[in-house]
This record gives C-alpha cells, sequence and structure tokens, in this order.
C-alpha cells in the first residue's frame, strides 16, 4: 500500500498516512496558499486525501486531532530539516538517461563505501560525480552510498535519520542523488544504498504520534525497537516495504544494504525479513532486473542468507565481520574487545574456507557459544572487507588501518580481501592509504540528547581500554577532520598504493581462477608459526597460488605444490611496489622451497602445457 505524498504528472496529488492514534488528522498547506484540507479514515487506520492543481514545490504539515502540527512520517523531502514541513516531490520530472541498465551479479561486483559529507570537500552527491572515474578506472564498479535519509543537522553518520523516505537536505536532495545514481549507471556502476530498518533516530522522530511504530517488548542499543511482531505490525512492515521499493523505483538503487539486521526483534512465524526478501524477489522479477539486499548481523546465522525454500530468510549476501576481525587482528595484534576471540591463522583460513569462523564454538567475548555453520553457502553471498565506516569510526580516535600498521601490511591487507572468494568491499580513501581518521559526528540541536550521545561514545570504548579522549561528537572540527585528502592519491606512497590496488583487482577481474567465486574451487591452510597460510584457487585449467605471511620477519616455507611449472604473477615486497625487495624465484616446482619477505603475499600462476 502507498504511503506519503504521491504526486501524478498531471498535478494530481494523493496523500495517504497511516495514523491509527487519531480522531482526527488534516492536512495543513503552507505553500503555494495556507489552506486546510480534511482526511479520510479507512478501517486500518490509513488516512487519505487528494488535491488536483498542485504544484510540487508544496510544502505541508499534518495536523493531528486539531493540534499538533507534524510532518509527514512518509515525507519525500525536508527541506528545512526533521522540525520543518515536508515537500511534495515529482519524481516523474527526472529525465533518467539509464534505460536499458540491469545490475551485474553481486559476484562481480567491486563495492566501494563512502560517506556524502565527508568524501568531497563540498559534501553534496554533486561534488561526488566528479571522482567516479577515478574510482573506475581502479577497478571500482560499485559504490555504497551510507545512510543517506534525513537527520538533524548537516552533519551524521545517518543512523540517526528520522525520515526514512527523505533524502538529506545539506546532501543535495532528492534531484542531487537522482543525478548521482544516473550518472553512476552511465559509467556502468551499480549503487548500493544503507538503509536502517532497526531503528529511527531521536530527534525529530515524531512516528510515535501517529501510531504503533514501535514496540515495548524488546530494546535495540539505539532505543525502542520497531514494532515488527506485535499488534499492528501489518502497517509497520508494510511502511519499510514501501521505503525499499521508493528507493529502487524512485531513486533505481541496485541494491541496498540492511543496517544492523539484529537489531530486528521479530519473532513472527514469518519474520519481516524474510517478508522483505520475498517481496523484493517478486519485485525483481515483475520488473525483470535484478534488485538485491544485503544483511549487515553479527548472529553468525547462516538463515539470514539461506533460500526461503530451505528455511531461510532469503537476502541476498551479508557482511562478514568475522573476516574482518581475523585479518585485524592478524595485522594489528589488536586483542581487546571483541578481537579477543580472533588473532589465530586458523582463524582467517576458517573464515575463507567457510565464511564464519564462530560457527557454534565458545566465544570469550560473548562468554557463550555463537554461530553456526556458513559452510553450505556460496561464497558470493559473503562481503568482505579490511576496513569499512564501523571499524574505523567506532575506534575512540577513529584511526585507519594506514594509522595502525606498515605500508607493506596495507599490501597484504588488500591482497587478502581482493584474492579471497568473496565479494570485496573498500572503505573510502583506503587505496590509496588515507591516513586522517573517521570519526563519529552529529549536529543535534537537543543539549540533553547531546551530552546524552557524548556519554554513551565514552562507555562504549570501556571494553577496549583504548588511550585518548573520543573527540566531541557534536564539534564541527571533529567532522571537518573526518573529511579525506583525496588529493594525496597522486603522491609518494599513496600513489603507489593506488596502483597497487589497481594492479590487483585487475588481477581478480581477468583472471578466471581469482574471479570464480566457487568455494569447491579453492584450498586453503596455514601455520601458526611463522604466521602463514597458502590459497590455491582454481576454475578448470587455470590454477592460481597465493602465500600470505603476517610474520614480520622473512620466513622460508616449502609447500606441496601439484605437478607443474609456476610462474611468479605478483610480490607485493618487490621494489616496483616501493618494498624491501622480492627474494623470491620467479619460476619454482613443487621440490623447492621459497623465501617470502615479512608482511608480504605472492601470487603464482601454473603454466600450462
Amino acid at each position: 500500500m502507498n504511503i506519503g505524498a504521491y504526486y501524478s504528472g498531471n498535478k494530481r496529488c494523493e496523500f495517504v498516512v497511516w495514523a491509527p492514534y487519531c480522531r482526527k488528522l488534516e492536512l495543513k498547506m503552507i505553500l503555494p496558499d495556507e489552506r486546510i484540507v480534511p482526511f479520510q479514515r479507512d478501517k486500518l487506520g490509513y488516512w487519505r486525501t487528494s488535491i488536483d492543481n498542485l504544484t510540487d514545490d508544496v510544502l505541508y504539515f499534518y495536523r493531528i486531532d486539531g493540534e499538533l502540527e507534524r510532518p509527514d512520517p512518509a515525507s519525500h523531502f525536508q527541506p528545512e530539516g526533521v522540525h520543518g514541513p515536508s515537500r511534495v516531490v515529482d519524481h516523474s520530472s527526472f529525465e533518467w538517461e539509464d534505460e536499458g541498465w540491469n545490475a551485474f551479479p553481486l559476484s562481480e561486483m567491486i563495492i566501494y563505501e563512502l560517506h556524502a559529507g565527508t568524501f568531497t570537500p563540498e559534501g553534496t552527491f554533486d561534488a561526488i560525480i566528479p571522482r567516479l572515474s577515478d574510482l573506475s578506472k581502479i577497478g571500482i564498479n560499485t559504490i555504497e552510498i551510507m545512510p543517506v535519509s534525513q537527520f538533524p543537522g548537516d552533519r551524521n553518520w545517518g543512523y540517526d535519520g528520522t525520515y526514512p523516505f527523505a533524502v538529506q537536505n545539506s546532501y543535495g536532495g532528492p534531484d542531487g542523488l537522482k543525478r548521482l545514481v544516473n550518472e553512476c549507471h552511465k559509467r556502468g556502476m551499480a549503487v548500493i544504498l544503507d538503509v536502517v530498518y532497526n531503528h529511527l533516530g531521536p530527534e525529530g522522530n515524531y512516528l510515535r504520534d501517529y501510531g504503533y511504530y514501535f514496540t515495548d517488548k524488546y530494546r535495540t542499543p539505539w532505543g525502542s525497537a520497531m514494532n515488527f511482531d506485535d499488534a499492528y505490525s501489518n502497517e509497520v512492515r508494510n511502511f519499510f516495504i514501501e521505503n525499499a521499493f521508493h528507493w529502487f523505483k524512485n531513486y533505481h538503487f541496485d541494491a541496498l544494504r540492511l543496517d544492523a539486521i539484529h537489531g530486528i526483534s521479530d519473532l513472527s512465524a514469518k519474520p519481516f525479513l524474510q517478508e522483505l526478501a520475498e517481496r523484493v524477489k517478486d519485485f525483481s522479477s515483475e520488473s525483470r532486473k535484478n534488485f538485491y539486499l544485503i544483511a549487515e548481523s553479527d548472529l553468525n546465522d547462516s538463515r539470514v542468507i539461506r533460500p526461503q525454500e530451505l528455511g531461510g530468510y532469503g537476502i541476498d549476501a551479508q557482511w562478514c565481520d568475522d573476516f574482518h576481525h581475523c585479518l585485524h587482528t592478524l595485522l594489528t595484534g589488536d586483542r581487546e574487545g571483541y578481537y579477543i576471540d580472533f588473532n589465530k591463522v586458523e582463524h582467517i583460513v576458517k573464515s575463507i574456507r567457510e565464511g564464519f569462523v564462530y560457527s557454534g564454538e565458545y566465544s570469550e567475548y560473548r562468554k557463550r557459544n555463537h554461530g553456526n555453520s556458513s559452510k553450505d553457502r556460496s561464497a558470493s553471498q559473503f562481503v568482505v572487507f579490511s576496513q569499512n565506516h564501523d571499524q574505523i569510526g567506532n575506534r575512540a580516535l577513529g584511526e585507519r588501518l594506514a594509522n595502525l600498521v606498515s605500508f607493506e601490511s596495507l599490501k597484504l591487507a588488500a591482497g587478502t580481501v581482493l584474492f579471497s572468494p568473496y565479494i570485496p568491499l573498500l572503505f573510502m580513501g583506503e587505496e590509496y592509504g588515507e591516513d586522517t581518521p573517521f570519526l563519529y559526528f552529529v549536529s543535534h540541536s537537543d543539549t540533553n540528547l547531546i551530552e546524552a550521545v557524548r556519554k554513551g561514545r565514552k562507555e562504549e570504548f570501556r571494553s577496549f581500554n583504548w588511550k585518548g579522549e573520543p573527540p566531541d561528537p557534536q564539534s564541527e572540527q571533529t567532522f571537518l577532520k573526518s573529511k579525506i585528502k583525496w588529493e594525496k592519491r597522486e603522491t609518494g606512497h599513496h600513489k603507489v598504493l593506488r596502483d597497487f590496488y589497481t594492479y590487483i583487482i585487475k588481477m581478480r577481474k581477468e583472471i578466471p581462477a581469482l574471479s570464480n567465486l566457487k568455494r569447491d574451487c579453492l584450498d586453503v591452510f596455514g601455520f601458526e608459526n611463522p604466521k602463514v597460510f597458502f590459497l590455491r584457487r582454481w576454475e578448470k585449467d587455470n590454477h592460481v597460488l597465493c602465500i600470505f605471511n603476517f610474520n614480520e620477519s622473512d620466513v622460508n616455507v616449502t609447500y606441496p605444490f601439484p605437478d607443474g611449472k609456476w610462474i611468479k604473477l605478483l610480490d607485493s615486497a618487490d621494489v616496483s611496489w616501493q618494498g624491501p625487495g622480492s627474494l623470491l624465484p620467479q619460476y619454482f616446482d613443487r621440490k623447492d622451497d621459497v623465501l617470502l619477505r615479512g608482511r608480504s603475499f605472492a601470487v603464482y600462476i601454473m603454466e600450462v602445457d
């Protein structure tokens, strides 16, 4: 069921809002002229009215029971912020140029996560467009945009949004976002949007004035839980399912990344996530286009991505935090907080082989057994990374990997991610070793809320024992410090790293053994001492061997290679990549030992007769 203000090309607009709390509901138009229009209510609590001869610049509030004036909970645009009036948007007026576009399979994606406010000095959608060509040259074919739903003020990560259908005004609003997606598609790039269905932000959140959107049955780390399984939950589900269709239909997004689904509590026989996946699958079929759902989940529950016919939710893919934690601890030695569960080569070996490291084993961090097995799931259902907004921004000082490890380790991290059998994701600036922090920032107007956020951030870091005081989230300087320095990519070691990423992404795309994401076409094993693992992948007669050394020192290793002649394709320690120089032979056979530089990796390909 449609909700919100739907404007048609004949200047007719239908307003629909679910408000079962209300005894009386009226539309108060502010522009172009002020007037009050009554609504009609149906038995489910939906209120409707239609108006002819409207321009698409109408500003309006809803008047509840003759007293409260509130923005539209399904507003498509909040030009004056979360407390101001809503604005009607004519989606049919935008001239799309992506006719015939259809997203390629998830298995082919090289994803680049970015934050619209800190990716450029201007902090707008339009300012991103000139940088798309550079990303494409590196080999990026998909961008993932952190949440853009209207949030308080003009700086925020986006997870405090309170209008799930409205595009942030300070980023450029609806037309700015459409221009960005349109330009991506014209360049052959897919676009993913991060959406938040587990909670809404506190400031400007007026849903409680309308209906039963929240439930007291559960709590989330961010406040009240959304009502997905209690009385009146049908209409709450409809609200968010319509939101997904809104981004697909009106903004042409190819996929949605569902934030923190472990924050969605739902004990119904048919959970909301399953219903959402089913509806999106049907929509894809009807549209004859590919639309995907990618979950973020720390549950290690393979039901999330298991097909519905096998008892799962049917979501297409999910982020794999275990892979990140394995890689991060091997590179940094961190053992604080949840990192206590990792730091062994056997962990990264299992993650590459199966996905989840914890598939029912005891977790020291959680003090209980955790997860179930994902080894029967396709490798193309996992997104992996060495960095992302959470793993950087949820550190007290927002340090990127470039601040924590050596240049050789940055190349090693890149190779581990990009030569894994999974979908790789890079965080903005990673490809050239950006070293500015990515900090947590907000711009609330409620002083009590500001203090609560400051206190909450300090509490969050208690289990990590990190040194230093977290910067003030409310300070504009915290936001400005988080803007990447794009010009670095052209100089010194930053340029070398960018060229390195370009080279190995090209290898991943062009070598069949690396572009094939089948788990039954790989073999992986490792040694705790000296922190080395071997990954062999193949596709028909194309065989590739990758050797990864996480030891600080050079290591002499022996590998029972299959018969044949192996030819070196890459050594990250080569001086051409600003390394200490390769010690590896150009060719070897199964009888040879090889000497691998510390914190490096190498790739060999089997010669075909």
